[in-house]
C-alpha cells in the first residue's frame, strides 16, 4: 500500500492519478475534504482508503507501507497562526520521518522553493548545513519548510538512522489541472483564464523596480506533470536520496505566462498594468529560478516541458474543456 498525504490538494491528487495510471489501485489518501470542492480532485481515482488527519497515526500502527508521499500541508504564504502551520507542517513531518525510520518505509516529501526567501543566497539545493542555515525564509509557510529541510539534513550530516529512502523536493512555482480549490494561491494563469477567455482584459503588477519591465517579473513555472514524473522516478529508483530543486532552471515571465495562453485559445492579448499594492512592494520576488544540476547528476534525465507547450496543454485538456480534473 502506498500513502499519500495532501492526496486531495493540487500536487497529490496528481501523484495519485499517476499511482493509478501505474498499475496502483492500494493508494491510501490522507487529508481534509472540506468544503471547497476537493473531493473533485479524486472522482476519477481508485482509492483504498481516504484517512482523516487526526487519525493518521492510528492508521499507521502496524500498518505495512511501499512509501510515503508527504504532500500535506498549510501552503499558503500568507498564513499568519504560527502553531497551526507549525504543528502542520513541521510536527507531523516530523512525526512521519520518525514513523518510515523506524519501519523502513521510504519518504518522498515537499519542501518549497519559499525556504529561499528574497533570493539574495541564490537558489541551490545545496544539502550542507553550512548552505542550509544561510536561507532566510520571508513567510512562515516557507520558514516552516526550511525548519524540517535542517533536521533531514542534519540527521544525515551527523549519520543519523533516516528511511531507506527520503527526498525532500524544493518544488518552484507549479500550475496544472485540480489546483481550483486553492483560491489566491492558484497560479495566476488558473485564477486569470476565466478572464481571457471572457475577453476582459487581464491585469499584471506593473514593475517598481529600475531595469525590469512591467510583468517581466520572472519564476521558474513548471508543469504539475512534470512534477510527478521526478516522484515517479524517485519512487522507482530507491537508491537515490537527497534534497532537490524541482523546476525548469528557466525563467519567464508572468507576461509570457498569459501570451502563452491566450496563443493556446488563439485570441489577441489584452493586457493591463496596474500598481503593486504597497505592502508587498518591500518583499516582492522579481526572479526564481531553480538550479537543477544535482537532480540531474543523481541520474534523472526526463527533462520539462517548455511553457508554451504546458500552457497549451493546460488551456486545451483542462481550463478550455468541461471537466477540468484530471
Amino acid at each position: 500500500m502506498l500513502l499519500v498525504t495532501g492526496g486531495a490538494g493540487f500536487i497529490g491528487s496528481n501523484i495519485a492519478a499517476a499511482l493509478n495510471d501505474a498499475g496502483r489501485s492500494d493508494v491510501a489518501v490522507c487529508d481534509f475534504l472540506g468544503h471547497e470542492g476537493k473531493w473533485k480532485n479524486l472522482a476519477k481515482r481508485q482509492l483504498a482508503d481516504v484517512v482523516p488527519p487526526a487519525e493518521l497515526s492510528e492508521w499507521l500502527r502496524g500498518r505495512r507501507l511501499d512509501a510515503v508521499f508527504h504532500m500535506g500541508a498549510i501552503s499558503e504564504t500568507t498564513a499568519t497562526d504560527g502553531d497551526l502551520v507549525i504543528d502542520t507542517n513541521f510536527r507531523l513531518s516530523m512525526r512521519l520521518l520518525d514513523w518510515c525510520t523506524e519501519n523502513r518505509v521510504p519518504f518522498i516529501y515537499a519542501s518549497s522553493a519559499a525556504t529561499y526567501g528574497d533570493g539574495a543566497q541564490g537558489f541551490s539545493d545545496d544539502p550542507s548545513l553550512a548552505a542550509l542555515k544561510q536561507l532566510r525564509p520571508m513567510n512562515l509557510y516557507g520558514w516552516s519548510k526550511h525548519l524540517f529541510d535542517l533536521v533531514v539534513a542534519e540527521r544525515a550530516a551527523r549519520g543519523e538512522r533516516l528511511p531507506p529512502q527520503w527526498a525532500g523536493l524544493k518544488f518552484f512555482n507549479v500550475f496544472g489541472p485540480n489546483e481550483y480549490h486553492k483560491g489566491t494561491m492558484a497560479s495566476v494563469l488558473a485564477r486569470r483564464f476565466d478572464d481571457i477567455r471572457a475577453g476582459r482584459v487581464v491585469q499584471l503588477f506593473k514593475s517598481h523596480r529600475d531595469g525590469i519591465a512591467d510583468g517581466d517579473q520572472r519564476r521558474d513555472f513548471i508543469y504539475v506533470d512534470d512534477v510527478v514524473r521526478v516522484m515517479m522516478w524517485l519512487f522507482a529508483t530507491p537508491s537515490v536520496s537527497g534534497l532537490f530543486n524541482v523546476g525548469t532552471s528557466h525563467a519567464r515571465s508572468f507576461r509570457d505566462l498569459i501570451l502563452a495562453a491566450y496563443s493556446a485559445l488563439g485570441t489577441p492579448p489584452q493586457i493591463d498594468y496596474i500598481d503593486m499594492p504597497e505592502q508587498i512592494r518591500g518583499s516582492y520576488q522579481y526572479f526564481t529560478e531553480s538550479e537543477g544540476d544535482r537532480l540531474r547528476a543523481a541520474g534523472y534525465n526526463g527533462g520539462f516541458t517548455p511553457l508554451e507547450d504546458a500552457v497549451a496543454c493546460y488551456v486545451r485538456g483542462y481550463l478550455d474543456g468541461s471537466d477540468r480534473f484530471r
